[in-house]
């Protein structure tokens, strides 16, 4: 069981970290520079259309797929039961969540092609949504492997189809932001198929179950867990809605060139905090000491994000350019915005780490008001620098909310734990931000190694690394100390 644990953990974090990224940095950036090309704009309004789908995504979830994946993992037979229910509800729940998005779009006076277009996309979020659910099941019942595949099939899809088009010799002119909507849709739509023959094959249940009590009894009891995920999203994503509203949707472009490296780079948080739910929720319900594997876990988050923060810092246009092909005035500002959203990648990195033991430790009263706090903070901050600083400034107020934001789990932890409030590691937390940060300035202004900026990232992580090792920082027993953590509360 062990073995099987660990190569299918292995097995999910290569797909992840080589498939996704290279889908948000191939195949959607290349969309975003050539859409750009046809016709300026257009890509932002996609963009901020996105947004708003994930603003309102938390109507589609309401947090039954932790609910589903906890209740069947503690036993397969219920599957049986649950998986009726709960695929209804989730059914009735994406055709509210499309009508509210329509009213969504009438409220903020879009076109009807705008309209056209977010109900589009906020079918896809539907489809989405489905596939999540059919995998809490997979994993739930074990079928690490086919959930593993699942988890990137719809990217590969993309991938594959898109790629055809992009890069086989066609017509740029073919490639539209419709175009990437319904690829997007025909990935989705075959990945749940896939999915759904997987999973009826291995359980022989599949029907609607209209059953009111039992929908009612769900969404009571992942309300809070719902709240939270909602007030989280609103200054997640509300930040390109305001952009594209307030200013224009060639701001939203802006902020997107920043934003696509952004979201590669947070596949890292991402898979942590998938990986220290149940290890957090397991030791504090045994009663155990949290606190040397959040500090653990800390360090290496913040390892990886300040050595991806302070090595791609120096050459932000240059990466920009390669990317986007983007000159003048314009690559300095999106250069800009990607400065902030780097500094917000290293804060949010960290908030995984925290929100994640207050998730496990069930602090939700505590995390929703400070939620709320952060909304406002975002909401002023935004309507406050956007008139004038577009992305920039709402790169600037995302930065501002994550800090408030780790702040205050910061101080919830220690208030709920106990935590010692000043640790030894902070010495070395500090030696190593000072030395990296010198490595950066050093490799890349004074050109030390080369004059190629790929390979001056390439040498202040290696150098960066190595510097941590020095400070014992981390080490590569930490690692196996954390999957063998995880490895042990499954089985």
């Amino acid at each position: 069981m062990k073995r099987k644990f660990v190569s299918n953990l292995i097995l999910v974090l290569v797909l992840n970290f080589i498939i996704k990224p290279f889908y948000i940095l191939g195949i959607d950036a290349e969309i975003l520079k050539i859409t750009e090309l046809n016709n300026a704009g257009t890509y932002g309004t996609y963009f901020s259309l996105l947004s708003l789908s994930f603003v309102f995504n938390i109507f589609l979830d309401l947090g039954i797929n932790n609910y589903n994946t906890r209740n069947i993992a503690r036993d397969n037979d219920k599957i049986h039961d649950e998986l009726h229910g709960n695929l209804s509800l989730k059914l009735g729940l994406s055709f509210f969540y499309l009508l509210l998005l329509l009213f969504i779009g009438i409220v903020f006076s879009y076109n009807w092609y705008e309209i056209k277009w977010l109900i589009v996309i906020g079918f896809n979020q539907v489809l989405v949504a489905l596939i999540l659910f059919m995998r809490s099941n997979l994993s739930a019942i074990f079928l690490l492997k086919e959930d593993s595949f699942i988890s990137v099939l719809d990217r590969i899809i993309l991938i594959l189809f898109c790629g055809y088009f992009l890069w086989a010799g066609t017509s740029n002119k073919l490639i539209t932001i419709e175009f990437f909507i319904l690829s997007q849709t025909l990935a989705y739509a075959l990945t749940l198929v896939i999915c759904i023959f997987i999973l009826k094959r291995k359980t022989h249940v599949f029907k609607l179950l209209w059953d009111i009590p039992f929908f009612k009894s769900t969404i009571q009891k992942s309300l809070p867990y719902a709240l939270l995920i909602f007030l989280m999203s609103i200054y997640y994503y509300s930040d390109v809605v305001m952009i594209e509203r307030i200013k224009n949707n060639y701001e939203a472009v802006s902020y997107a060139h920043g934003y696509r490296f952004f979201m590669a780079f947070n596949m890292v948080g991402y898979l942590f905090a998938g990986l220290l739910l149940p290890v957090f929720s397991k030791m504090i319900k045994e009663g155990n000491n949290v606190s040397p594997i959040t500090w653990l876990s800390f360090k290496l988050i913040f390892l990886i994000a300040i050595l991806i923060c302070v090595s791609i810092w120096p050459v932000k246009e240059e990466l920009l350019f390669w990317r986007y092909e983007i000159i003048g005035e314009y690559l300095l500002h999106s250069s800009k915005t990607f400065g902030w959203l780097l500094l917000s990648f290293v804060a949010i990195s960290c908030n995984y780490i925290f929100g994640t033991l207050l998730t496990a430790n069930g602090s939700l009263k505590q995390l929703n008001i400070m939620a709320f706090i952060g909304v406002l903070i975002n909401l002023f901050l935004n309507m406050t620098l956007i008139p004038d600083y577009g992305s920039e400034g709402a790169a600037f107020a995302s930065l501002i909310t994550q800090l408030f934001t780790l702040f205050s789990q910061i101080v919830i932890t220690y208030r709920q734990f106990h935590f010692p409030l000043f640790h030894v590691g902070g010495i070395q937390l500090l030696a190593f931000i000072t030395l990296t940060s010198l490595t950066s300035y050093t490799i890349h202004y004074l050109n030390l190694f080369s004059t190629n900026w790929f390979i001056n990232i390439i040498a202040t992580i290696v150098v960066g690394s190595v510097f941590s090792l020095i400070l014992r920082f981390v080490s590569i027993k930490d690692v196996f100390k954390l999957i063998n953590s995880h490895q042990d509360e499954r089985i």
